[in-house]
């Protein structure tokens, strides 16, 4: 008995270097105490910099964790069932937070809002709804990895990539749009919309306001939809601040046309928040037509009535959300300076960055060859060798071989320090005797071996379809 085509078929994307680097690590995670050389987790985009906060804030009211109203249980209320609008109260905190994190440039109505179990279930609902299998959108490089699997693997939807590349800090041209509309064309996919990750994923940069009109105008040209994933818009802790796509298309007054309708933001309160494991997405929309239908599909993803009632009460603290924003911010950017100050001393450097968890690295002067080749056997010696799990470029669709995401927000400040001094050590090794002496475990294994073969496969293959 076979399983279904779905089941079966490659295009989960799982097999991509980025997930490939999760799975070495699990096999041998960093631990201070009981594995002190294991291999550190710098592929996680997760903020664990302000935890104790969340914890006082829940430590000051006891009855929201233990659900209780005035003293009383509502864990009855709150287990039995609830349909898929969510609960009023915690939409309408949802969309208090996100116009605070926006400067309060921008009002959302609660009744456009859509929760999701997480930013994966709404770019994926999204695409349910704007997109027929075999259709595209287009999405500038580097792209997030999970994409692939996220926007592709149920729905049938194909991504083009708009090329961008570090001539201009990986900046979106119009050139760069009209060429992967295109390239679109010429594989006959219909071009359905454009998705961006604005602050960039991974990129760390948050998109110019010149690029967002630049964004408006041709998908206003071109009659197709915008999405923007603005997860980590809480994130940003450097000037220029963030600007929100609602916000230019409010400012342009297109409230009354039809653009007004074909632009989608995407949120959550995985990164803003740090709280991933809750599962909180939301996608808002001003189309009538999108929202009901994303609601319905949300049944197959909803937001536990135990989470949304918690993290109502928490997000309806004004004091405590806009004073956890601000604290949050300083902290990601004293963070973010000790990484980049870190590998600048050694003589790597990051693309300029004012957001987000992580930094887009420049070893390209590392590679022992100009190639993708070269990229992946960098990579391998990072994770094997260093023991640190980083995202190869490659994995990302970058167009230029040498480039890697490295998260500083999952970790102690200890392990961080502990992450760059390894880094020194490969960097000396590799300046004294051209990368031969240094090995922080000598064996070379079979399974190394046939490691390093599988990602060359499999970064190729990758590529090739992209061309």
């Amino acid at each position: 008995m076979t399983l279904s085509m779905k089941a079966t078929c490659n295009s989960h994307g799982q097999d991509s270097s980025y997930f490939l680097g999760w799975q070495e690590y699990e096999k041998n995670p960093y631990d201070e105490v009981r594995n002190p050389n294991g291999i550190i987790q710098m592929g996680l985009a997760e903020n664990q910099l302000s935890f104790d906060l969340l914890e006082s804030w829940l430590a000051e009211n006891p009855d929201i964790a233990r659900f209780k109203r005035n003293g009383e249980s509502i864990f009855r209320e709150l287990a039995l069932f609830q349909d898929y609008h969510g609960l009023p109260a915690f939409k309408n905190a949802m969309v208090q937070f996100m116009s605070e994190i926006r400067g309060n440039k921008v009002n959302f109505d609660p009744n456009n809002l859509v929760l999701t179990a997480g930013a994966t279930s709404a770019n994926e609902t999204l695409m349910f709804c704007l997109a027929d299998p075999g259709e595209a959108f287009l999405i500038p490089t580097p792209y997030y990895p999970g994409f692939d699997r996220d926007l592709k693997w149920r729905t049938g939807v194909e991504i083009v990539p708009i090329q961008c590349t570090s001539s201009n800090g990986f900046r979106i041209t119009a050139p760069a749009l009209e060429e992967a509309y295109r390239l679109a064309q010429k594989r006959n996919l219909k071009v359905k919309g454009v998705l961006v990750t604005n602050p960039s994923n991974p990129l760390g940069i948050t998109l110019t306001r010149h690029e967002l009109n630049l964004l408006v105008d041709f998908i206003d040209e071109k009659c197709i939809h915008l999405i923007s994933d603005e997860i980590y818009s809480g994130t940003a802790f450097n000037s220029p601040s963030f600007v929100s796509i609602m916000e230019i298309i409010g400012n342009r007054n297109y409230q009354k046309t039809d653009v007004w309708n074909r632009v989608h933001i995407v949120y959550s309160l995985s990164k803003d928040l740090g709280l991933p494991g809750f599962r909180v997405g939301s996608i808002y929309s001003n189309d009538p037509l999108v929202v009901s239908a994303a609601t319905k599909m949300s049944s197959f993803g909803l937001v536990s009535s135990q989470t949304q009632y918690l993290l109502s009460a928490m997000l309806s603290d004004k004091k405590f959300a806009k004073s956890y924003v601000v604290e949050n911010q300083r902290r990601l950017k004293n963070r973010h300076e000790m990484m980049v100050n870190g590998l600048k001393s050694i003589g790597i450097s990051c693309l300029e960055s004012n957001a987000a968890l992580f930094c887009w690295v420049d070893m390209r002067h590392l590679l022992s060859s100009n190639t993708f080749e070269g990229e992946i056997e960098l990579w391998k010696k990072i994770v094997y060798e260093v023991g640190l799990n980083v995202s190869p470029g490659s994995s990302c669709h970058c167009v230029e071989p040498g480039w890697f995401r490295f998260c500083f927000a999952n970790m102690s400040e200890d392990t961080l320090d502990l992450a760059i001094q390894r880094m020194k050590a490969f960097v000396n090794a590799i300046n004294s005797s051209n990368g031969n002496a240094f090995s922080r475990n000598s064996s070379k294994s079979s399974r190394r071996k046939s490691f390093t073969k599988w990602v060359f496969r499999l970064s190729f293959h990758d590529r090739e379809r992209e061309r």
